[in-house]
C-alpha cells in the first residue's frame, strides 16, 4: 500500500520512517514551491489559509501519479478552520476526478475512540507490541530532530563563513532520515552535532535574541515562512521558535494545552479560541520574562486566532517592554518584502538594545560617582 502526507519542517523524516517500518511504500512528497502553493490556491477556496492551500498543492502533485494512494493527515479541533481542512481537501481531491483514501487523525483527547479506530487502520496488522517499539523509536528521532535545530540556531548567528550552519544542518538531517535502528538513530546524533559543532563560530559576537511566536504550520516549514530562522541567523540573530515537534505533541495532542502558557496569557485572553492564539500571548510574555529582544509573530493571512492574538500585541509590547513585529502571509507575500521586514526590525531591535547597554553603563558611573 502507498502513502504520503505533506511537509511540515522535519516531521516528514519521522513519518517516513514510521510508514516504512509500517509496511508502506511512502511516497515522500517535493519539497514545497511556488508551483506548489499556486497549483493549491487555484483549486481551494478564496478565503483559505497558506497552510491549506500548500498541503493540497502537495497532494495534487503526488496523486497526478498515485491516485490509489494514501494520504494521512491531522489537524485541530474546536473554533479553527484546520479541523475541517482533511474533508475539505478529500471534497477538492474527489470533484477533481480522484479518490484517495484519507486517514485524518483528530486530536486524541478530543474524539479517543475515533483516533483508537483510525491508529488501527494505519498500523494494519503489525502487532501492538511492535508498534509500540516502532513509536518509541519515532519519539527519539523527534527528539534528535528538534535538539539539532535548536543547535543550529544559536550556531548560525555566530558563523563565521556565511551558509555554513545550514549546510551541516543539511547533512545532519540525512544522517537521522538515513537512521532505522535505535542504534543508528543515537549514532546519527552524535554524528549530526558533530557537523554543526565543527562549524567555525566567533562566540565574541554580540548576538541578538528574538523569539517567534504564531500558528504551527508557518512556524515549522520553511517554505510557508521564507526561510526566517536562516534568514534571521544570518543578521546575527538567535532565533527560537516557541513550537517544536516534541513540545507540541506533548502539549497539544497529548494533553490540554501548554497550561503554564495559558495561565500567562490569562490576564489578556483567559479562554482558548482555537489554533495557538492564546499560545501566541503567552508565549510573548515568557520570552519577555527571559529577556529576548523582541518577538516575531507569524501567522497565516485570515487565521481568526491569530488576528485576535494580533490585536493584543501593542499592549504586551507596552506592557512588557517588547518590541513586536507580526508577518501575516499569503500566496501574495514575497521573499525580498519578508527580508526587508526582518531587516528593519533587527535594526530596531539592535538600537534598542545599545540603549539599553548605554542605559547600564551610565548606572554604573552613577553608581560609582556616588561611592
Amino acid at each position: 500500500m502507498k502513502a504520503t502526507f505533506a511537509h511540515m519542517g522535519t516531521s516528514p523524516l519521522i513519518f517516513k520512517m514510521l510508514l516504512e517500518d509500517l509496511g508502506y511504500e511512502v511516497v515522500f512528497p517535493p519539497k514545497p514551491s511556488q508551483s506548489t502553493l499556486s497549483l493549491g490556491a487555484q483549486y481551494a477556496p478564496e478565503f483559505a489559509c497558506i497552510p491549506f492551500k500548500i498541503v493540497l498543492g502537495t497532494y495534487l502533485e503526488v496523486i497526478k501519479d498515485h491516485p490509489d494512494i494514501t494520504i494521512i493527515s491531522a489537524g485541530g479541533f474546536g473554533p479553527c478552520r484546520a479541523g475541517y481542512y482533511g474533508e475539505l481537501q478529500l471534497k477538492i481531491l474527489q470533484d477533481l476526478g480522484y479518490n484517495p483514501d484519507m486517514i485524518f487523525f483528530w486530536p486524541p483527547l478530543r474524539k479517543p475512540w475515533d483516533f483508537y479506530q483510525k491508529v488501527l487502520r494505519v498500523k494494519r496488522s503489525c502487532p501492538w507490541w511492535r508498534f509500540i517499539q516502532i513509536l518509541r523509536k519515532v519519539w527519539k528521532k523527534a527528539i534528535y530532530l528538534d535538539d539539532l535545530e535548536l543547535l543550529s540556531f544559536k550556531v548560525r548567528a555566530r558563523e563565521i563563513e556565511r551558509g555554513s550552519t545550514t549546510r551541516a544542518l543539511q547533512q545532519g538531517l540525512s544522517y537521522l532520515a538515513e537512521a532505522k535502528t535505535m542504534k543508528e538513530i543515537d549514532e546519527a546524533r552524535e554524528a549530526a552535532f558533530k557537523e554543526l559543532k565543527n562549524v567555525p563560530v566567533d562566540n565574541r559576537r554580540s548576538v541578538l535574541k528574538v523569539g517567534i511566536v504564531g500558528e504551527i504550520y508557518v512556524q515549522l516549514e520553511p517554505s510557508a515562512n521564507f526561510h526566517i530562522e536562516e534568514v534571521l541567523g544570518e543578521m546575527g540573530v538567535e532565533p527560537r521558535r516557541s513550537i517544536m515537534l516534541t513540545n507540541y505533541a506533548r502539549h497539544d495532542v497529548f494533553s490540554k494545552g501548554d497550561i503554564k502558557t495559558a495561565k500567562l496569557a490569562s490576564p489578556y485572553l483567559d479562554q482558548k479560541i482555537g489554533g495557538h492564539g492564546q499560545n501566541s500571548i503567552g508565549d510573548v510574555i515568557r520570552y519577555a520574562q527571559k529577556g529576548y529582544d523582541g518577538v516575531i509573530q507569524l501567522a497565516p493571512f485570515t487565521c481568526i486566532p491569530e488576528i485576535v492574538a494580533k490585536s493584543i500585541m501593542p499592549a504586551l509590547s507596552r506592557d512588557y517592554d517588547i518590541p513586536v513585529m507580526t508577518l501575516f502571509i499569503d500566496e501574495q507575500t514575497g521573499q525580498a518584502g519578508v527580508e526587508t521586514r526582518l531587516e528593519a526590525f533587527v535594526d530596531l531591535m539592535r538600537q534598542r538594545y545599545m540603549r539599553k547597554v548605554a542605559g547600564d553603563e551610565k548606572s554604573v558611573i552613577k553608581s560609582a560617582i556616588a561611592l
